[in-house]
């Protein structure tokens, strides 16, 4: 592993392992930053700039601890992409309790958790950049998914909060709202529903991963210091 006097930025990714997240740990390494990335289970990604660790971003003190191994290996945290969640496709009626409660275990609290503990690191060096995953189906208020969309929502909240709490600490936060990209969260929804959903778009495709680097490249400038508080939502949603 690096040292700490390395100067490269660090930059850690939630639910690392594969999907979007795995895509990202891939595209920092490839650019020189030193990635640390975290899931519920191991990850094959061999590289020596990145660390994996595994837990729950639920776990409070497994957070903490994740994030103090950050600061001594490496001495700083310069960006925290929040990718980590998961979902439901399911009539309310038919949703059990118990996954609105692991949903929001997952999308709201541990988003919450890294959001804080990032920040204690990042405001030792006043800088950061944090970007949490929001998505379309909130502003497209979609059928079948309103724990989902309704825990992204708090994660808009939220985002807009921290905005004015960490911007003292020269800490921006935003948000990034992909549509659907052909991922394993998506690839158990029946086909018309995907159809169904794109249609509503500006522009009627899948996303791709690129898409989502591309708005958290733009978030994660450090020219862009003025610019916090936002959620971009991608392929033209909007929020009414």
């Amino acid at each position: 592993m690096a040292a700490a006097t390395d100067d490269r930025p660090v930059i850690a990714v939630t639910g690392a392992r594969k999907g979007i997240g795995r895509f990202l740990a891939e595209r920092f390494l490839e650019r020189g930053w030193r990635v640390v990335g975290c899931s519920r289970d191991g990850s094959d990604l061999a590289h020596p700039d990145y660390a994996h660790f595994e837990l729950d971003v639920a776990d409070e003190p497994a957070v903490a601890r994740m994030m103090r191994a950050v600061a001594k290996s490496h001495g700083r945290l310069d960006a925290l992409l929040n990718n980590a969640g998961i979902a439901s496709m399911n009539h309310a009626l038919l949703t059990p309790g118990i996954t609105v409660e692991r949903i929001f275990r997952t999308n709201v609290f541990g988003t919450f958790l890294f959001c804080r503990e990032a920040a204690k690191l990042m405001g030792r060096r006043k800088y950061g950049r944090i970007v949490n995953f929001a998505t379309v189906a909130t502003p497209l208020k979609l059928e079948g998914e309103s724990a989902y969309a309704a825990s992204k929502a708090a994660v808009v909240s939220f985002t807009q909060v921290l905005a004015y709490e960490f911007a003292p600490l020269g800490i921006t936060v935003n948000a990034v709202g992909p549509t659907p990209v052909p991922t394993d969260l998506v690839g158990a929804v029946a086909q018309d529903k995907m159809d169904a959903l794109i249609a509503r778009q500006a522009i009627r495709r899948y996303g791709t991963m690129e898409d989502v680097l591309n708005v958290c490249d733009f978030f994660l400038r450090p020219e862009s210091d003025f610019v916090t508080g936002q959620t971009l939502y991608l392929g033209g949603v909007s929020v009414p």
